[in-house]
């Protein structure tokens, strides 16, 4: 028999410690010769991202213990961290990977007894020094093949980007001149080379300021020369309203990419000569997504000639095309979100994939199987059941209606408790969820995190609001110079149209986000009157800082020129749309939340923002964690970070959360 209570004040087995440490997910799955390598999240080890190996013979282990981190800071976001390969001399695999505090690259051969990591790359005094994604190991060149990023003054954007080849001797370790650069700095960012069957010839994808990778990019060729440089560079597809997100060589060497030329990122097989570009499976779906970090793989060519892809509308799944027919079939599984990137080997392909029972898992499907006839199996990541089942909501995909009759794409969990039951007629508080990016979209998947907020009694929406990915270019587009517009208004729809509804307490809505989605949640305190209250995490506040005033990366610098428009055309929007200058229309409650590491989204935003509110009389709480940047990983930040939310929403809402620490706010 369940007992009464009010929303938010239930008791639940979902703590804030046990969210905490099944956050994050495994992450670049690869293949070793016959072993899966990949990357998993170590909140309760300070966060840091461990490399795990499995055996051939199912064993699995992490053979790096702390403190190596595996994690690269490329463009800030990273990208693939490490790449093995099978030496020829029999002595076993050779991994080389990306270690975070240093951001060098070193070399470990973990079958050599007493064997240590050894550095490959040198250190730079220079700004941030020299950094390294999407590495590829060529033993047959005795080099690693990666993007190269280095620093060339003390400034963000004093950085330029090539493809580099690093002994793998370590001659490099002290010797920047030791390091070959494969391409030129003609483009502002690049990623790795792909190289043909052959090895005569390069293909990569590049771009410029200020274009973000899913506005424009082009497809580059060359010719190999035999140091390995690249010869008679061009661009064959591509340009500033195309988006080429990813290049492959198909075995017989085909050349591959997936363009958004069509208004989708469709599959292409690309004339190297003349540059013509056929769709292999015309449809309205996504065969790929948005480059936020380098070494993505959307799709993989087996030996078969098959190709494997990942594609859908919004989520996307695992399926097998065949280029000569364009027949696309689906992998069976229970699983309803795949993510990249895709691995292959021989006739397997190792993904990772998830559910809203299951959080991301690495999977394995062998094509080798009669017509897909055995479902993907779970080899590395798998699930346990770490609370009752019961106590996880039941997730609904829901498309609202926004402004203009406009589509609107989000998920609701309601709450969920098999112990507790709200008194007759009480409505739920929701909070409305918004993703970062904003070019990116939020999976339906289990989040104990979001089960710790539902099993409570508070319902969550997950809204993809225009400008999200998985839904075509158009919908994507519709954020072009409407930051601050769309998404609060999207976010504003599906927050009334779930209290006119019935199923949300319009006296009792919130909003939280964090990065992007910080700056949707501080724009719609400060300009609509739907939330009683926000949880703000790592936010923009301050558009002109941000963008002309060197409080960002590199990467997102000149991002704004279009989420908001040209600045040196458009300053005075800069300045009206920024939270910052409209503080004292905030009359809601709110929790902030800052990494005092973060150099994406720097801590003066925030403070700037609390110098404009002070002695407003706002009830609100600045919470700051050193160590941690953009995005929380440590297990004591998130456990603080998500109580401190339930504390805020039980002051807000009327309701004591039982055993959480009462979060003090000023005024």
């Amino acid at each position: 028999m369940s007992v009464t209570s009010p929303y938010g004040a239930w008791e639940s087995p979902i703590d804030a410690r046990l969210a905490a440490a099944h956050d994050g997910s495994p992450d670049f799955a690869g293949t070793v010769g016959d072993e899966v390598w990949w990357t998993e999240p170590r909140p309760a080890e300070g966060g840091r991202r461990d490399l795990v190996r499995r055996r051939a013979d199912g064993t699995v282990q992490s053979p790096l213990p702390a403190p190596w981190n595996v994690r690269s800071r490329v463009m800030e976001y990273g990208g693939l961290s490490w790449a093995g390969a099978v030496l020829p001399d029999g002595r076993g695999p050779l991994v080389v990977f990306v270690h975070f505090p240093d951001q060098r690259l070193y070399a470990y051969e973990p079958g050599a007894p007493g064997t240590e990591p050894r550095p490959l790359s040198p250190v730079s005094s220079v700004g941030d020094g020299l950094r390294w994604a999407d590495l590829q190991v060529r033993p047959e060149r005795g080099e690693v093949w990666c993007v190269l990023e280095e620093f060339t003054g003390d400034g963000p954007t004093d950085v330029r980007r090539v493809i580099a080849a690093v002994p793998l001797d370590g001659s490099a370790a002290g010797d920047r001149g030791a390091v070959r650069e494969l391409s030129d700095d003609a483009h502002r960012f690049v990623t790795a080379p792909r190289l043909s069957p052959d090895g005569r010839r390069a293909a990569w994808i590049a771009w410029d300021h200020p274009r973000m990778p899913w506005d424009g990019t082009e497809l580059k060729l060359a010719e190999v020369g035999d140091e390995g440089t690249f010869l008679g560079a061009r661009t064959l597809i591509g340009g500033p309203e195309e988006s080429v997100a990813q290049v492959e060589w198909a075995p017989d060497g085909t050349l591959l990419a997936a363009t958004d030329r069509t208004g989708w990122w469709n599959i292409h097989r690309v004339d190297t000569t003349s540059g013509d570009a056929v769709n292999l499976c015309p449809r309205e779906e996504e065969f790929a997504g948005p480059a936020w970090r380098l070494g993505y793989r959307w799709f993989a060519a087996l030996d078969s000639g098959l190709v494997a892809v990942l594609h859908g509308r919004g989520a996307q799944r695992l399926g097998l095309l065949d280029p000569a027919t364009g027949e696309l079939t689906d992998a069976p599984g229970e699983w309803t979100e795949w993510a990249g990137p895709l691995a292959v080997s021989g006739t397997r392909v190792i993904g990772t994939a998830a559910g809203p029972r299951t959080g991301f898992q690495v999977v394995e499907l062998d094509t080798a199987l009669p017509g897909l006839s055995a479902a993907p199996r779970v080899i590395g990541s798998a699930h346990h059941d770490a609370v009752d089942p019961a106590y996880l909501p039941e997730p609904v995909e829901r498309t609202f209606t926004g402004p203009g009759g406009r589509e609107i794409h989000a998920q609701l969990y309601p709450p969920a408790n098999p112990g507790f039951a709200a008194p007759d007629g009480e409505l739920p508080p929701y909070v409305i969820w918004v993703h970062g990016g904003p070019t990116s979209r939020v999976p339906l998947v289990l989040d104990l995190e979001i089960a710790y907020f539902t099993s409570r009694g508070i319902g969550v929406a997950e809204v993809n609001h225009g400008g999200s990915t998985g839904y075509g270019r158009e919908y994507r587009n519709r954020l072009r110079e409407q930051w601050g517009i769309v998404d609060v208004e999207d976010c504003a729809a599906v927050a009334r149209t779930l209290a006119e509804e019935g199923t949300a307490d319009r006296a009792r809505l919130a909003i939280r986000g964090g990065s992007a989605g910080g700056w949707t949640a501080g724009a719609s305190l400060t300009s609509t009157d739907v939330y009683a209250c926000g949880t703000i995490r790592y936010p923009i506040l301050d558009l002109t800082g941000w963008a002309a005033g060197g409080e960002t990366h590199d990467f997102e610098s000149q991002y704004l020129e279009s989420l908001i428009g040209p600045l040196a055309e458009v300053p005075d929007r800069y300045r009206d749309r920024s939270p910052v200058q409209h503080a004292d229309r905030v009359t809601a409650p709110f929790l902030m939340l800052q990494g005092l590491d973060d150099v994406i989204c720097r801590p003066a935003q925030c403070e700037r923002f609390l110098a404009r509110i002070a002695g407003r009389g706002i009830p609100h709480a600045y919470r700051t964690f050193e160590g941690e940047g953009h995005g929380f990983r440590r297990e004591s930040t998130l456990v603080a970070s998500v109580e401190g939310e339930l504390s805020l929403y039980g002051q807000v809402f009327g309701f004591t959360p039982p055993r959480v620490p009462l979060l003090e706010l000023t005024k």
